[in-house]
């Protein structure tokens, strides 16, 4: 009987811009070595800045087999750590989020403070020395009022991403925001799939009538190949944001790991509703009109987002198994936005939910088909999956290098 093929070589022999072989969507092989070579040493999306409001807030996730807890300190600064106490390994914080003046293991009450230093250890003797048994951090930084971490001993650079985040997210006034609403569904697909449906609109006009209300499926809207190269549509929208100085035009890394860009909606849409208007009376920010469209953020392997003037949605995504990904959506609306007054919670969130819902579906029967043994990739459109391409080479490229065996010494 011959042996799987390990991962790189499922890489090294896949057809150039078509679907990945069966293995790297439904493999546990190919599964750890993605937590490995990608989840557990990239820049990850964990929330929106704004859901700490004070100190001792957190919120809590799992990215493969490491809880992570990332909260306010006492200081107002964000940190994250291993959500694992010193002691016995018990889980300091099981709710996905909360509030506490202090991190209070539940099996032996050990407790810590805010930036991770244990404060009290019951009956561990005289030579028990508390200040080598702090709560292990993880790299954490607040971009823009989104905060991303890594769980690497040395992370990625972050620096490229941060300046270009800062910018395009200031106008939205992420610091000045709350969450209206919160969502996770757990989609049973592999986590490219679910990256991949997101990538492409494709199926959008036979899948999403909610959001093609105000999002265009036409391929011309999302394709873009730099600052002064993108549909005469998107252009003129870009030279009314350049007159006001709202950062507009695509920007990216070299690998397409991120891109953002603000793009108009359909016919002067203002907002991702059913009416195609405003769900929020009080505008986010500072942005100067109703209808300056979408800034989309994405970021390998984690998120994309939605920058609005009324508001923004953010989306989080985590593995759980080769088949399972769990999927976080958060509306973010203006801090002193009173619900009821200022928005109708239906309104603002039923485009999305029933998008996610639909999104869901598909990577659901897209994964059963994978599963069988007569699937064989097939070739993406190269204007229609132009997005999908861009993840399927930078997800090929980056396991590739990792996985390639260390070069002998001469």
């Amino acid at each position: 009987m011959t042996q799987p093929l390990q991962t790189a070589e499922l890489i090294a022999a896949r057809k150039k811009d078509h679907a990945l072989p069966r293995d790297l969507y439904c493999g546990q092989t190919a599964f750890q070595d993605d937590l490995e070579q990608i989840w557990y040493r990239e820049w990850l999306f964990a929330g929106p800045a704004c859901e700490l409001v004070k100190p001792g807030d957190y919120i809590t996730f799992n990215v493969g087999q490491y809880p992570v807890i990332v909260l306010r300190g006492s200081d107002g600064r964000i940190r994250a750590f291993h959500n694992v106490c010193r002691h016995r390994g018990q889980r300091l914080c099981a709710k996905a989020q909360g509030s506490n003046p202090k991190l209070v293991c539940p099996y032996h009450q050990w407790t810590y403070d805010l930036d991770g230093k244990l404060l009290f250890a019951r009956d561990m003797g005289a030579e028990f020395d508390a200040s080598q048994y702090g709560l292990k951090p993880v790299h954490c930084v607040d971009i823009g009022g989104m905060i991303f971490v890594s769980l690497a001993q040395v992370p990625q650079p972050v620096a490229d991403l941060a300046k270009n985040l800062a910018a395009y997210a200031m106008p939205s006034g992420l610091g000045d925001a709350k969450v209206a609403h919160s969502s996770t569904i757990v989609e049973k697909g592999n986590w490219k799939l679910v990256m991949e449906n997101n990538r492409e609109c494709y199926h959008c006009s036979g899948s999403h009538p909610s959001l093609c209300r105000s999002y265009s499926d036409d391929p011309l809207m999302t394709v873009m190949e730099g600052p002064q190269s993108a549909s005469s549509e998107i252009l003129r929208h870009w030279d009314r944001c350049d007159a006001v100085n709202l950062p507009a035009r695509f920007v990216n890394a070299p690998d397409m790991q991120w891109r953002m860009a603000r793009v108009p909606l359909m016919d002067n849409a203002e907002s991702f509703t059913m009416s195609t208007k405003a769900a929020v009376n009080r505008r986010m920010g500072t942005i100067p009109w109703n209808d300056a469209g979408s800034l989309m953020f994405y970021h390998f392997p984690s998120s994309w987002n939605h920058f609005l003037p009324d508001h923004a949605i953010v989306f989080r995504i985590l593995p759980i198994s080769p088949t399972e990904t769990e999927v976080t959506t958060k509306w973010l609306v203006h801090k002193d936005a009173v619900e009821g007054k200022d928005y109708d919670l239906q309104q603002l969130t039923e485009v999305w939910l029933a998008t996610n819902d639909e999104d869901r579906r598909v990577v659901e029967e897209n994964q059963y088909g994978i599963n069988s043994p007569a699937y064989e990739p097939g070739p993406y459109s190269p204007t229609q999956e132009a997005g999908v391409i861009h993840l399927i080479d930078w997800y090929c490229g980056l396991m590739a290098q990792r996985l390639a065996p260390p070069m002998a010494a001469e």
